[in-house]
């Protein structure tokens, strides 16, 4: 069996973020979120994956590189546009061969990982094995309808009156069978080539597709709410590791801390991750955070944030919360005169001030 990670998407609703960085490659408890799917690859002994790309490839390629790190023999498909995640299966048909394959939406986040999937697919021998959650707004997923006895009989792409509140997880698995339904569909009316369209093909043709209702969570990680919830569930598993120095410093709950990083006269209420060689003064740092390395913090409080690397937080007056700070900016009072706000923001940013 081979892997196929989708990483091609443009990552709109997390901009400006994503304005120069990959939206898979921003991190979730320091790691990035598409090393938590090719994690997943390895642990269901998948060893080829192919990795869709986009705009961003060089990026995601140099951050993933061979895969060997994970021992993984990874090869890049290039899509052209973000034509639909059907479209991206017909252009690794080479890649994939006649062989079944797991497809992993490469922002996506599932804590039971794929490896009773995998399993399962392996012994029941479906056509194509579908992952479902209940969720609260059906309108914003692909939808699947099931009969009385869970069979899949319909599938619809974000419907305007769903019949269903079961979305489909950003994992899918398949064998050869999809390649006909991907080239037999049309673009949808957002002119893609969805995978829903090409899934309810197989039902039409009588295939049999599967499904399984996910009970841990499942996140897909493209709004800054969505992340954040993923960080806090992530955080929400680590144990303590201290590997810098503390003086004055007091750590309560979990607490990671990297080396090269000091915390003096600090309060660090996990869970949390620090990584290396930051610098954190007079801080109060809350439950729910992850900083990336290279961060100074000065004269702050932030909690239920993630701020990435080399960015400078200093001397604010009132708690940062719910924050997703890119790298290398600088947040703080300033001692210019005339007292007065002073931003350079860029495009689709969100500032609230007291």
């Amino acid at each position: 069996m081979k892997g196929l990670i989708l990483s091609g998407g443009a990552g709109t609703r997390l901009r400006p973020i994503t304005h120069t960085s990959a939206k898979q490659l921003v991190p979730v408890a320091n790691k990035p979120v598409l090393f938590y799917g090719l994690e997943a690859m390895r642990d269901a002994g998948i060893r080829e994956v192919g990795v869709v790309v986009g705009d961003t490839r060089a990026e995601i390629e140099a951050a993933v590189g061979d895969g060997g790190r994970w021992g993984l023999r990874v090869t890049y498909i290039l899509q052209e546009a973000p034509l639909g995640l059907a479209h991206a299966v017909l252009i690794a048909e080479d890649f994939l061969r006649a062989e079944p394959f797991v497809m992993y939406l490469g922002d996506n986040l599932l804590k039971e990982g794929i490896v009773r999937f995998v399993e399962r697919f392996a012994e029941s021998r479906p056509d194509a094995l579908i992952l479902l959650q209940k969720v609260a707004d059906p309108r914003s997923y692909g939808i699947a309808e099931l009969s009385p006895e869970g069979v899949v009989t319909r599938l619809a792409e974000k419907p305007a009156q769903p019949r269903s509140d079961l979305a489909l997880v950003g994992v899918y698995l398949f064998t050869s069978a999809i390649f006909d339904s991907v080239k037999s569909i049309r673009p949808s009316g957002r002119g893609e080539l969805e995978i829903t369209d090409a899934i309810q093909d197989m039902v039409d043709r009588g295939l049999r597709v599967e499904s399984h209702v996910v009970s841990g969570w499942w996140k897909d990680t493209g709004k800054l709410e969505d992340i954040l919830e993923a960080n806090r569930l992530i955080l929400s598993t680590i144990e303590g590791d201290v590997r810098g120095e503390l003086v004055d410093t007091r750590l309560e709950g979990p607490v990671v801390v990297g080396e090269g990083t000091r915390l003096e006269r600090c309060t660090v209420r996990g869970p949390a991750v620090i990584g290396s060689d930051c610098f954190i003064t007079d801080a109060f740092i809350g439950p729910y955070t992850a900083i990336d390395c290279e961060v100074v913090i000065e004269g702050a409080e932030i909690e239920h944030s993630i701020i990435l690397a080399g960015s400078r937080i200093a001397r604010l007056n009132a708690r940062m919360t719910d924050s997703l700070i890119g790298k290398n900016c600088t947040i703080g009072r300033s001692d210019t005169r005339p007292v007065a706000y002073r931003f350079m923001v860029g495009e689709s940013s969100q500032i609230g001030v007291l």
